[in-house]
């Protein structure tokens, strides 16, 4: 099957027997996109092709199957749709639709939108959040990278692999888990003492439609830590351009506060929202059927395509029920995607000042060897709270003593992010002491760092690499 999916990448040709697998559309951590074609209807759909490997290894296959679950409960226009998910021993396969307009993140990099446009795509994008909130689902990773277009400009909501159902709340009703991709995360997710999901949605549709208007985000820093104190202080400034009535509602909905942020109910109130609405009635969900109990987790296909052993003909796991997206590029935002590498969005990215990588081994274990090598460099480790380590230089350099912000961020309890990045000294010492020390001591515990290949890839790369060539 291996070799039978690289010949198509090549070549293009029939996948499953049923799907012709054209051009590659993207390419993640986790799986790669196509485009395909159904052979019996001619439609045409994306084919994300997940290595099963990877996710077993790094503990994903529940967040792959809470995805599956969460999507069958929805069904909306501005919503990707999954049509089914199929497997063999080594792959994962899902069939999605295609969205021929690509990421609207394409549209922004390149400047501001005129704001009929930019409020097309708003009301478009609250409708969709407006519809999953009331099935119990917070998207929880919204961004303009997850948001896609259809071959008639209309955006579609993609990526749920971050998302919650209610029933994942705690005893007090809030979520817990810090998830998100950083420039569009609500402060009170970043604080980490619980939130309510659906308001951190709406926090993030603010920063979409400031994004839009701008051009630019609300809340940026080539430090990370100081984007989310500006981002915990709600300090950002408006555009010139920017009217009074939208000023308004950002106001409303860049609330630090989110017991006092503008509901959606109350952002389709808004005169500004209201204006060139198409359809009035597909943002209210008073009228639509009630949502399907959702379905539980061992019994939705998905654990047959974890589980499948033989490499023989495809099995289908799940067919038509299934509804939705399956970008896996929800976990790329740790450090591999455009997402989270935010320097393009920023005007003065300094190099070298921060560094991400991923480890599939336990938080206990990074802390210990990040000591190791501090003691063997001859910096002090001091713990703080939320997994932060402070490493201090007992040398005075050319700016005063070196200083080194060690963050470890948990995505699954099998996979790691962790941040290092200069907070004191010279930039000039902490790069010959990190490409000279600590790099090469962290080896042992890296998985991948950000922008390469993990390394058991990059060992296979080498080993293959003259039959490639040849």
């Amino acid at each position: 099957m291996q070799k039978e999916l690289q010949k198509m990448e090549q070549k293009g040709g029939v996948l499953l027997q049923k799907y012709e697998l054209g051009r590659l559309l993207g390419q993640g951590t986790f799986a790669k996109v196509y485009h395909g074609r159904n052979l019996i209807t001619g439609m045409n759909v994306a084919i994300k092709v997940i290595d099963k490997e990877k996710i077993l290894k790094v503990g994903l296959v529940d967040q792959i199957k809470r995805e599956v679950a969460v999507m069958r409960l929805i069904r909306h226009r501005h919503v990707v749709e999954l049509y089914e998910v199929m497997a063999t021993k080594t792959k994962i396969f899902f069939v999605m639709e295609h969205a021929k307009g690509g990421e609207l993140f394409n549209k922004v990099i390149k400047g501001r939108l005129k704001v009929d446009t930019a409020r097309k795509y708003f009301q478009q994008l609250i409708s969709a959040v407006d519809y999953c909130h009331s099935r119990g689902v917070c998207h929880r990773d919204l961004k303009p990278e997850n948001l896609l277009l259809d071959e008639n400009d209309n955006l579609m909501v993609s990526d749920f692999g971050l998302s919650a159902l209610t029933e994942s709340k705690r005893q007090d009703g809030l979520l817990h888990t810090t998830c998100g991709t950083p420039a569009y995360v609500a402060p009170e997710v970043i604080s980490r003492k619980g939130y309510d999901g659906m308001k951190a949605d709406i926090w993030s549709c603010g920063v979409i439609l400031f994004v839009l208007l701008a051009g630019h985000l609300p809340f940026h820093d080539s430090n990370l830590m100081e984007m989310y104190r500006k981002i915990s202080k709600g300090v950002f400034k408006f555009p010139k351009w920017f009217a009074p009535d939208v000023r308004r509602l950002l106001s409303r909905v860049l609330d630090t506060n989110p017991k006092t942020r503008i509901s959606i109910a109350g952002i389709m109130k808004c005169s500004w929202f209201k204006v060139r609405l198409e359809n009035p009635a597909i943002t209210a969900t008073e009228n639509q059927e009630p949502a399907p109990a959702p379905a539980p987790l061992n019994a939705d296909g998905i654990v047959e395509a974890c589980e499948c052993e033989n490499d023989g003909p495809p099995i289908a796991v799940a067919k038509h029920e299934l509804t939705k997206p399956c970008n896996l590029n929800a976990f790329a935002i740790i450090s591999f995607s455009t997402g989270f590498d935010l320097s393009g969005m920023f005007e003065d990215s300094v190099p070298m000042k921060e560094m991400r990588f991923m480890s599939n081994k336990p938080a206990s274990s990074i802390i210990s060897k990040l000591e190791e090598i501090c003691k063997r460099v001859c910096l002090k480790v001091r713990k703080k709270d939320g997994g932060l380590l402070k490493l201090e230089g007992s040398k005075e350099g050319r700016k005063g003593s070196l200083g080194v912000d060690a963050e470890i961020f948990e995505i699954t309890p099998q996979l790691h992010m962790v941040e290092l990045r200069k907070c004191n000294g010279d930039t000039m010492e902490y790069q010959k002491l990190f490409t000279q020390d600590i790099r090469p001591a962290l080896e042992d515990i890296v998985w991948t760092w950000q922008g390469e290949q993990p390394q058991q890839e990059q060992h296979h790369h080498e080993e293959h690499q003259p039959s490639h060539t040849a």
